[in-house]
């Protein structure tokens, strides 16, 4: 995902820092629990805290792979991202935490790596959200890691009720 070497580019800060550090807290909001409990589902008919990860992590490959599409098309449209129909979250639901973990924060860094070289005229390209509308890559930035945010108070709120017991 790298583009110029050079970069004259202003991502605001709170969307880089988040960027960087925010999937991180993953870590804190799951130390303690075992992988039974990680596993288990909290809520009846609702994803467990390890679908929930899997879910951040294959959605991150689908952020990566729009991202591109916005750079390389122009305005681009997408369809609504859902994990039921996408066949990495099925596959990935049969690995490891320790596995889903691993490749989330690879993914990360090289993701944060590559859009922190983005031009002006990068971050001003955009993609159309079939809810949202035609967005700019710095939105569509935020957009993630609001998706992120929400799935990590969703893990947070699942610890905590299973720290409780």
């Amino acid at each position: 995902m790298h583009r110029s070497p050079m970069s004259t580019t202003q991502i605001p800060s709170s969307v880089s820092t988040r960027l960087q550090y925010q999937h991180k807290s993953l870590l804190d909001l799951i130390e303690g629990l075992s992988d039974e409990q990680i596993r288990m589902q909290v809520n009846p008919g609702k994803w467990s805290i390890f679908e929930n990860i899997v879910h951040l992590q294959t959605y991150q490959h689908s952020a990566v792979k729009r991202i591109r599409r916005i750079l390389d098309e122009d305005n681009p449209s997408f369809e609504r991202y859902t994990a039921e129909a996408d066949p990495m979250f099925h596959d990935n639901c049969a690995k490891s935490t320790r596995e889903i973990m691993q490749d989330m924060l690879t993914i990360r860094k090289e993701m944060s790596a590559g859009i922190f070289s983005f031009t002006d005229a990068d971050l001003k390209k955009t993609g159309e959200h079939p809810v949202f509308g035609k967005m700019n890559l710095v939105e569509w930035l935020n957009f993630f890691l609001l998706h992120e945010a929400h799935h990590l108070f969703t893990i947070f709120k699942m610890a905590a009720t299973l720290k409780k017991v």
